[in-house]
């Protein structure tokens, strides 16, 4: 599993399952409800995209996302 730190990382794994898919952005976008601009920024980890509609995308290519401590990895 990968860990996520930031929303470029975030942006990245969402554009590699993408393409791993066939997927082009636009449907993507028409999959998922939301526009060709939000999947872009999205991808492009731009850090002001809305966290549910990025949960809604990567719930759609199959990814999902979970939260840790630090203190319960033992680091």
């Amino acid at each position: 599993m990968q860990t996520i730190t930031d929303s470029k990382t975030l942006g990245l794994r969402i554009r590699q399952e993408r393409r791993s898919q066939g997927l082009t952005q636009e449907q993507l976008a028409g999959l998922t409800g939301v526009g060709v601009r939000f999947v872009r920024e999205l991808e492009a980890g731009k850090e002001s995209c809305q966290l549910g509609r990025a949960l809604q995308v990567a719930s759609a290519l199959g990814l999902f996302l979970s939260v840790g401590s630090r203190r319960d990895s033992g680091s």
